[in-house]
């Protein structure tokens, strides 16, 4: 403890006392007091404490900090550990146990992570194919149904370099499916190529009810109408139905066999519920009519297409063309402007507006 003057030490006192509160230019005293008339000063390095409690602080924080990085270090590695490892899990088992159920957006999500270390492995380039293929033609968007079916197409081309002589024939299938279906969607043509394989298909011994169908359809957007009859033909020995029968019906017409193709036409007429099946037929019907120049059984069939649906605009079509065989062009072209308020590009409706 130091001694000091009571004279000597007076003011610091005072400063204190009348500002209420320490004046920073005395801060080391802490407090005075008198004993036997003597002022004795309590040294408090103030200074000292405050730079010890700043220091105790940074060193909470270095080290909150540094926890906080070694646990954020330790949720990333486990994170990519159990990404790894969920990575690691699939094999062609959880493969084909997705397949076994239909799921085939996980079959295709799965295969695809699994081609990614194993980018040749045969078994999955061939669920991964036709998961694309069934994801393809449950697409209603027919962006993203492209979009599968080239995948599918690209990776079944892959797998038929090393694919077991007996799952060759049911890639083939798949592949001609892949390419009729692209061809129903695109502006390009993949009707050759979907004869192709399925033709492949067939004679390596695949055998599939629809092979017959499918090639009827690829070969009638080929314009090869005999043999799309046949196909056709071939196809309703194993399945009849209302849109195959409409189909051989409209190649007749356009072999123009007309009796063959009136005779297919009645049957769906007078059989069928399918009412959009019907129309077409009695359109077609109608045009058969006109090459035959029965106009009058012609404009019955187009009538009784626009009681059922007015806005059919083959049916004013049909209607305009007969006009037209009278020598009626007025109300021909009144017929075919009908025809295009309702379908703006249709194409026999053009064609004979440009040419009246």
């Amino acid at each position: 403890m130091a001694t000091f003057s009571a004279d000597r030490w007076l003011v610091p006192l005072f400063a204190f006392e009348d500002n209420g509160r320490q004046n920073p230019a005395y801060r080391s005293i802490c407090f005075f007091y008198k004993s036997g008339g003597e002022l004795k000063a309590n040294y408090n390095i103030e200074n000292s404490s405050y730079a010890k409690k700043k220091s105790h602080l940074l060193r909470n924080i270095i080290r909150i900090t540094a926890v906080a990085a070694v646990l954020s270090a330790i949720v990333f590695t486990t994170l990519f550990g159990i990404k790894k490892y969920q990575q690691g899990r699939i094999s062609i088992k959880t493969i084909k146990e997705a397949w076994a159920v239909y799921d085939y957006q996980k079959v295709y999500e799965l295969c695809k992570v699994f081609l990614q270390d194993n980018s040749y492995n045969n078994t999955a380039l061939t669920y991964y194919s036709y998961a694309c293929f069934f994801l393809a033609q449950a697409q209603t968007d027919t962006q993203q149904a492209q979009s599968y079916l080239d995948e599918c197409i690209n990776n079944i081309r892959v797998a038929l370099y090393e694919a077991d002589k007996n799952l060759v024939p049911q890639l083939q299938y798949i592949l001609g499916r892949a390419y009729f279906s692209k061809n129903t969607i695109t502006t390009h043509y993949y009707a050759d190529l979907a004869v192709k394989y399925l033709l492949l298909a067939r004679e390596n011994g695949y055998e599939a009810d629809d092979i017959a169908e499918y090639l009827g359809l690829s070969y009638a957007s080929l314009g090869m109408t005999m043999e799309s009859i046949a196909a056709f033909t071939e196809a309703l020995l194993v399945r009849e139905s209302d849109s195959l029968l409409l189909a051989i019906a409209e190649q007749y017409y356009k072999a123009k066999e007309l009796n063959a193709a009136e005779q297919y036409l009645f049957r769906i007429i007078k059989n069928s519920d399918n009412e959009d099946v019907v129309l077409k037929s009695e359109n077609l019907l109608g045009s058969i009519y006109i090459d035959k120049e029965d106009y009058d059984a012609a404009l019955e069939e187009f009538d009784n297409v626009l009681k059922k649906n007015e806005n059919s605009a083959d049916a004013h079509y049909g209607i305009g063309v007969i006009y037209e065989k009278q020598g009626n062009i007025v109300k021909a072209r009144s017929e075919w402007r009908k025809a295009l308020k309702i379908q703006v590009n249709h194409p026999g409706a053009l064609q004979k507006m440009s040419e009246n």
